[in-house]
């Protein structure tokens, strides 16, 4: 036992931690703390659990709720009055490259690239996974095929899944056509489930997915086609957003008055952005992706809204 302990060799060691050990040490240290700032920086920059109402852009009204019953859930909404002047629609255009149909974006970058005011993601796409904050796909950039049909200035560019129901904008009109597109119209993004159909809700069928609590994105539209709603629920957040199943989703969409409305892709993909001051993309809602809150999801397809400034 006595070598162990011998002058030099204590010297030894001493030498090894202050110069390898110890560093090493440091550095993890730092590594940790600042990821630790990291995930609190984003879970301190997800919007107030307050309820919220203000007119966005002109024609545009936002309105943000929270609930704690039956858990806790926040909900934004906006509404687009198409009886106002000067709203318009964009639907990501299709950019045929590598097989596949279009360049994954997050929906911030979709706004600050076509100038909208207002977006939300659109389609469910492929291929797609999320393992880790590390390892996903999409990741900007990277190609993605649409699901549904899709329409960008009048171009059809994907038409697999005709019978999903799909939304069409144009200047004047928006609807949800569940059977052939309107002839001419100029964009339209498709969603895999019909929430609501004259008014009434319409039972959501398929796997546990939608019966499950999730972060979602809907669309909704009135009997005239001059009302068009844009819903984000927050989700898998516990104590700040659970989600909700399309059941819930349904009946939320018939309280607001839709007379048809759609299920978009969710999950971690659902984001609400707007143009906020400076001219610079405010995201509304909290994304969840993946299992970071407040990191957008790069996403296939997405529905702008252009608007003049509220008066």
């Amino acid at each position: 036992m006595g070598k162990l302990f011998h002058p030099d060799k204590r010297e030894r060691w001493k030498e090894i931690f202050f110069r390898r050990v110890m560093p090493a040490l440091t550095l993890l240290a730092l590594a940790v703390g600042s990821l630790v700032a990291w995930w609190a920086f984003r879970l301190f920059s997800r919007p107030s659990r307050t309820n919220e109402s203000r007119e966005l852009f002109h024609g545009v009204h936002y309105e943000r709720t929270v609930s704690d019953a039956p858990r806790r859930v926040t909900v934004h909404k906006v509404r687009l009055d198409l009886d106002e002047s000067g709203l318009g629609f964009v639907v990501t255009p299709g950019d045929a490259f590598g097989g596949k149909e279009i360049p994954a974006r997050t929906t911030s970058a979709f706004l600050d690239e076509f100038g909208a005011q207002v977006a939300i993601n659109g389609a469910f796409f492929e291929p797609f996974h999320s393992n880790h904050p590390l390892d996903y796909y999409p990741e900007p950039g990277e190609v993605v095929d649409v699901l549904g049909r899709a329409v960008a200035e009048g171009e059809l560019y994907s038409e697999d899944n005709q019978d999903w129901p799909t939304l069409c904008l144009s200047s004047n009109r928006v609807e949800i056509a569940l059977g052939e597109l309107p002839v001419g119209v100029r964009w339209a993004v498709a969603g895999r489930h019909l929430l609501v159909d004259q008014g009434e809700a319409v039972e959501a069928k398929g796997d546990a997915f939608n019966v499950e609590l999730h972060p979602r994105t809907a669309v909704g539209v009135d009997e005239r086609g001059r009302t068009l709603w844009l819903v984000v629920v927050d989700g898998r957040q516990k104590n700040y957003s659970e989600g909700a199943t399309l059941k819930e989703l349904a009946a939320l969409m018939v309280h607001l008055g839709a007379w048809r409305a759609l299920n978009l892709d969710g999950g971690g993909s659902s984001t609400l952005v707007i143009e906020g001051e400076g001219g610079e993309a405010e995201v509304l809602n909290a994304p969840y992706h993946t299992r970071v809150p407040m990191r957008e999801r790069p996403v296939a397809n997405h529905v702008g809204v252009f608007a003049k400034p509220a008066e």
